[in-house]
């Protein structure tokens, strides 16, 4: 009716535009006459939306790291693009930031081809494991920057033996594998207003790990992968993601063999050489055993995979939810549980609690890792091999050494024997003396508080003892002072 109504009104003024006619008598209304007026039409408005707010932007727990690496196996050559989403989560505004690059340490190791930062190729500066960047504009806490790097690794051969060095080297290749570690650059930790990066030693370690998160693609044709995360295969990349990992490592070989368990939502790997059946199966089921008594007793394990490496040298090594274990273990592994296979495989993976879960300044205050997955292994022996227990003290502490600080630095010890003894031995004993002195159950809820307060965070001696004397219960002054140097 509405319609009907509006096109009568449009047709009447209409013709009276367009054929105006002085009005007649008859159409002239008279009294009483009632005429229709035509209706006023109005538009009702169209309701207004509501605008809706822009969503806030969630400030970034920790860094970013998203790397494309193609790894030419026969030219020992990595060809890496990298993007680091760096958020500053210190307190102070920022002007600068310094990268950890390892592989600068051989000559022509790393090639850079492009530094840039939100898109602007800047200035830098490379000196041995530094590469410093001037910020263009300052970058406040809380507040992002993008770094770009596209650069070339030329593998160095990981020669062993050599009498100059102390401790095995990993990072390079060797007959029968390649090995990616501490590769990428990295943001290093700042705290108290400095960047942490001390200069390596002879052995034992030196960096210092923020956590962060990874997102790497890899391109490998031939060869077996193993990382620090479980394979995603695409068209041409395999991918690999880790949350709040300290460092993320590959190792590559054609001559891998991999056997593997699942123990919950966590996928255990073991990668060894052929011939190496049994050691490698063991070595499983060693890491297997380890992460779930040390998830009962530090807390829960954090990553969905967690990888064994039969190494091409003499020496274990622990990275982000991956280990390497001494070759010339899996040559001398016996069978039984009284062997190094066994205690070295219970070592590194309490590495991901204590590196990993808990960081550390390694070349400063070593003992807060290497003590506590040293004892761990004590605890495994405690727990599945107690007739073993006995020997273990005796054949892990042959070379101890009793008198040393347990809290020296790394290089204030003249040998790398007298590190292991200041260190690592120094430690067990420690802890051994304060669990008996506090009690299984003080002991035991210490370390599980421990873990918890200062996951994902790095730690140093006075946070290890603010969390044991809350659970001590009784004077541990004497032991403390038995051992360390500085008072806490």
């Amino acid at each position: 009716m509405k319609k009907l109504i509006l096109l009568s009104t449009f047709y009447f003024l209409l013709t009276a535009c367009t054929s105006p006619q002085p009005p007649t008598a008859s159409d002239t209304p008279t009294l009483g006459t009632v005429t229709e007026t035509p209706p006023i039409v109005t538009e009702t408005p169209l309701p207004t939306e509501t605008p809706i707010p822009a969503p806030t932007e969630i400030p970034l727990e920790r860094a970013q790291y998203t790397i494309y690496a193609t790894l030419d196996y026969a030219a020992k050559t990595v060809e890496v693009e990298q993007t680091i989403l760096y958020p500053n989560k210190s307190s102070e505004t920022l002007t600068d930031l310094l990268l950890a690059v390892e592989p600068n340490y051989w000559t022509n190791g790393i090639v850079l081809h492009e530094v840039s930062i939100d898109g602007a190729e800047i200035n830098y500066t490379l000196d041995g494991q530094r590469l410093g960047i001037l910020l263009a504009a300052p970058l406040a806490p809380e507040a992002k920057t993008e770094i770009h790097i596209r650069y070339t690794l030329n593998l160095p051969f990981a020669e062993q033996g050599d009498p100059s060095v102390e401790r095995a080297r990993i990072y390079g290749y060797t007959a029968r594998q390649v090995n990616l570690t501490n590769w990428y650059p990295f943001v290093v930790p700042r705290q108290n207003g400095t960047w942490i990066l001390p200069d390596p030693w002879y052995f034992g370690e030196h960096l210092v790990y923020p956590a962060a998160d990874y997102d790497v693609y890899v391109n490998a044709p031939n060869v077996v992968i193993a990382a620090s995360a479980n394979a995603e295969p695409q068209a041409e990349w395999t991918r690999y993601q880790l949350e709040a990992g300290r460092a993320f490592v590959i190792s590559a070989s054609p001559d891998y063999q991999v056997v593997s368990q699942q123990v919950g939502d966590v996928t255990v790997y073991s990668y060894y050489y052929p011939f190496f059946e049994v050691p490698g199966q063991e070595l499983l089921n060693v890491t297997v055993r380890a992460l779930q008594l040390y998830s009962k007793i530090y807390g829960a394990y954090p990553h969905q995979s967690l990888t064994a490496v039969q190494g091409d040298f003499n020496d274990g090594m622990e990275y982000s939810a991956f280990y390497f274990q001494s070759n010339g273990f899996y040559n001398t592994y016996d069978g039984t549980a009284q062997n190094y296979l066994t205690f070295v495989g219970a070592h590194e993976t309490a590495h991901q609690w204590f590196f990993e879960q808990i960081a550390n300044d390694q070349a400063h205050e070593p003992w807060l890792d290497e003590m506590m997955a040293t004892y761990s292994e004590r605890l495994y022996y405690e727990n599945y091999h107690p007739e073993a227990l006995n020997w273990w003290w005796q054949a892990r502490m042959y070379d101890y050494t009793p008198g040393s600080w347990l809290d020296l630095e790394v290089s204030e010890n003249p040998s790398e024997r007298a590190y292991w003894s200041s260190t690592y031995f120094n430690g067990a004993y420690f802890l051994e003396e304060l669990r008996a002195r506090i009690g299984d159950e003080a002991f035991f809820a210490f370390l599980r508080d421990y873990v918890a307060r200062y996951n994902r965070q790095i730690v140093n001696g006075d946070d290890f003892f603010s969390v044991l004397r809350e659970h001590a219960g009784v004077d541990i002054d004497d032991i403390t002072a038995k051992y360390f140097r500085t008072p806490h």
